[in-house]
């Protein structure tokens, strides 16, 4: 059955993460040899948990090629590694190629990225490619750092599978909003607002489909929220927010504030919109005197999807002045994936 419902969804789910070939230099290697341990625990998480017992498994690799043949559950891998202090100041991404079918990525004992969701709400996510950007403020640079990545398998091949496994640099983004945001089915227009309490929200991890994140056939009206801190360095320059791609339409307030939106968001049509506003990057320049330096700010995102997946599903979210946009900008046009078998399935099915 899995099989079944792999060969139908890969016939028309975009591979989202395609913003990996602007990951530049690689500062940490991360291919090679993992701690492995079955089962569930979530004390695992934590740096000084003694995992001295666990197997050693290369990473990518399923771990049935590993030795646990036939395998199907929960399972956890942690890397220790150095931080060197030159990535001080980096906009810095883990990549973790693909994993199947579902994770939860944390660093140094913190959550920082999940794709899918575990029973007894299960969605697989096997066929996305992991990036999830590190915290600058959880990193202890030349000193042990702890990634402990918690993966359930349903059936056939389960684990770190494939991908160029590492930490990268990523230029260009002054503030990267890549993470883990609030998220609310249905509408309301108060949501729009800056302080709006969203503490009981749930969380979901941007950029992805929600479909992929235990929010199966939502068709409708939905609300992403994120706080985020503006440098001071940052203040009197021209400043845009790139928010990825969106299926379908969006309205998109900083501070409570409207500063774009697509697609008939409020008249929403009743047949498929041929406009292809789910494929167009946001782009929307933030007003001068809207952003308030050397604190936090809000962004939230109302989004309104009609047909199969939805919600924010393809990076790069971020905050950039003109010039690195420009850089940026060049740098996608003329990009190619460094992985042969996603480029070869984008070509397939994109």
């Amino acid at each position: 059955m899995k099989m079944l419902h792999r060969l139908i969804l890969v016939s028309f789910v975009l591979l989202i993460y395609q913003d990996v070939f602007l990951a530049q230099d690689k500062i940490v290697e991360l291919r090679g040899h993992w701690k492995f341990s079955i089962g569930d625990d979530m004390e695992r998480k934590k740096p000084e948990y003694d995992d001295s017992n666990w197997e050693v498994v290369k990473v990518p690799s399923s771990w049935e090629d590993e030795g646990f043949h036939g395998y199907n559950g929960y399972a956890w891998y942690r890397k220790s590694f150095v931080m060197p202090s030159k990535a001080k100041g980096k906009n810095l991404i883990l990549l973790l190629g693909r994993i199947d079918d579902t994770d939860e990525v944390y660093f140094n004992n913190t959550l920082i990225g999940f794709s899918g969701s575990f029973p007894p709400n299960y969605s697989s996510t096997y066929n996305v490619w992991r990036q999830y950007p590190i915290p600058e403020e959880l990193i202890k640079y030349d000193s042990n750092n702890l990634i402990a990545v918690r993966v359930y398998d349903s059936q056939l091949v389960g684990g770190i599978v494939e991908g160029d496994i590492g930490i990268f640099e990523i230029p260009y983004f002054d503030i990267n909003l890549s993470g883990i945001w609030k998220f609310r089915t249905s509408d309301n227009p108060l949501w729009s607002r800056d302080n709006f309490d969203d503490s009981k929200w749930d969380k979901i991890f941007v950029p992805g489909y929600w479909e992929y994140q235990g929010f199966k056939e939502h068709d409708g009206y939905a609300w992403y929220r994120l706080e985020f801190f503006v440098p001071e360095k940052l203040k009197g320059k021209k400043l845009l927010l790139v928010a990825g791609k969106i299926d379908d339409f969006d309205e998109t307030y900083i501070n409570g504030e409207l500063i774009g939106t697509t697609g008939q968001i409020n008249n929403p049509p009743k047949r498929w919109n041929n406009q292809k506003d789910y494929d167009k990057e946001r782009v929307y320049g933030i007003p001068e005197g809207l952003l308030r330096f050397g604190t936090m700010n809000t962004i939230a995102i109302r989004v309104y999807d009609g047909y199969r997946f939805g919600g924010i599903y393809q990076g790069p979210v971020s905050i950039l002045t003109d010039d690195n946009y420009s850089k940026y900008y060049r740098k996608s046009r003329s990009g190619k994936s460094t992985n042969f078998w996603k480029e070869f399935w984008d070509r397939i099915f994109n």
